[in-house]
């Protein structure tokens, strides 16, 4: 998926733990299937999952991404009904590996991909970013770099995408409608945000409502337009109107949540177009439920 892109296997990942983390050296690895863009992730038995950053980049700085990742997985937990990953250990690089990783715990469920996802569902997730926003900030506020501070902090990012979907999408009316939507007023002060509620980031049940939200290192301060993103990620019109209408979104809050999923979306089409289907296809669903 990335020029930069590092070559891990469950032989590397087994080599690792027994290394590091000799006490669950005869825990079965195997890898997981995923649409992941991240992380490799792979099973270490039946409760664990180790999680092993896929792009190259400086050590030190992931070490320090991990540990701000833990400890955010570490200030949601308990915060919702929903459980959500705990992070258990952060791992050296080794065994030809070259970075830090980390061990978390495992959530049954079935990743919300390709599901008819129903208006119960829609309010249980409402329920969960509801829980997200009753937690203090403390003074926090979004720092940056990605998607949850000032729309037109991404213009650069959009000019980018836009030029790179010529072909592919119409970019004239994108452009458009990027021109209208990045200078939405903020009315609203930061709240506490998952910040990527997509479909492999959310866990099913057997009876389809929420079981449980992944990938949760990202908690922390942001537009709260940022997490109405899923009414176009994940939601057809029914359960779309019962999420907003639980989280009693302003039509000003609707109108920048439709902002966030443009960026998140353009990206998505023109990057994964050839490297990750189920991105790629994320990517045209959004803008379809999006009206372009």
């Amino acid at each position: 998926m990335h020029a930069d892109q590092l070559a891990v296997d469950a032989g590397t990942v087994r080599a690792l733990v027994a290394d590091q983390f000799p006490h669950w050296r005869a825990l079965p690895v195997r890898r997981v299937d995923s649409a992941g863009t991240v992380n490799a992730i792979f099973r270490l038995g039946n409760e664990l999952a180790a999680r092993l950053p896929l792009r190259a980049d400086d050590p030190e700085e992931v070490a320090a991404a991990l540990s701000s990742e833990a400890a955010a997985a570490a200030e949601l937990a308990g915060v919702t009904p929903w459980p959500s990953p705990r992070v258990l250990a952060i791992g050296e690089p080794g065994r030809g590996y070259p970075l830090p990783w980390s061990i978390q715990t495992w959530l049954d469920g079935t990743v919300a991909w390709d599901r008819a996802l129903t208006e119960d569902f829609a309010a249980d997730l409402a329920g969960f970013v509801r829980g997200l926003r009753a937690v203090p900030t403390r003074g926090r506020v979004f720092t940056g770099p990605g998607r949850g501070g000032h729309l037109t902090s991404h213009d650069d990012w959009m000019a980018q995408c836009l030029r790179r979907s010529t072909g592919l999408l119409d970019v004239g009316r994108l452009r458009s409608l990027w021109g209208r939507l990045r200078t939405l007023p903020r009315e609203t002060p930061d709240v506490m945000s998952h910040a990527d509620l997509i479909p492999g980031n959310v866990l099913l049940g057997d009876d389809g409502r929420l079981a449980g939200v992944l990938d949760v290192g990202g908690f922390g301060p942001a537009d709260p337009a940022l997490d109405l993103i899923p009414a176009w990620t994940m939601l057809d019109a029914a359960p779309r109107r019962r999420f907003r209408a639980e989280l009693e979104a302003s039509d000003l809050d609707w109108e920048r949540s439709r902002a966030w999923a443009l960026v998140q979306a353009l990206g998505l089409v023109w990057y994964y177009r050839t490297t990750n289907p189920r991105m790629h296809a994320l990517g045209l669903r959004i803008l379809d439920r999006l009206g372009v």
